[in-house]
């Protein structure tokens, strides 16, 4: 009987077994995921590098777009400038301004001069002429008598 193994010992070692397969069937999954993720990451870094290349890109192009328009816009206004003689314009326009405005001071200072001189000559006055007296209002008995 000793020789033979028993029920329970067969068990047994078909429980190790089958532990044993799962160990190595699990390290394998373990190591099959860990792939995958590696490669998941990698494609990921990939796909965010497109990207940003294809951003890199289109801002490139967009700034030169811009830049471009600018200069057509700028072209264009000078153009305008030339037909119109728009700078002459401006000068005459601003010394137009200068002097409208010199005028206009002139105008103030010399009204602010011209009150300050009035202001003067009335205090001399007020302090030349004598004080006038007021003539003390009549009793009302003279007044009755007057207008009859």
């Amino acid at each position: 009987m000793s020789d033979e193994k028993t029920v329970m010992t067969k068990i047994g070692d078909a429980v190790g077994a089958a532990k044993d397969k799962a160990q190595e069937l699990g390290a394998s999954l373990a190591k099959k995921a860990g792939s995958v993720i590696a490669d998941t990451k990698r494609e990921a870094g990939k796909a965010s590098d497109a990207v940003a290349k294809k951003a890199r890109s289109a801002k490139a192009t967009m700034k030169r777009k811009a830049k471009a328009a600018a200069g057509e816009a700028d072209k264009a206004m000078r153009k305008v400038n030339r037909a119109v003689g728009v700078k002459s314009a401006k000068r005459k326009a601003g010394a137009a301004k200068k002097a409208a405005g010199r005028k206009t001071t002139g105008v103030k200072a010399a009204a602010k001069r011209g009150a300050a001189k009035v202001k003067r000559a009335v205090k001399k006055v007020a302090k030349k002429a004598p004080a006038r007296k007021r003539a003390a209002k009549k009793p009302a008995k003279k007044r009755a008598a007057k207008k009859i």
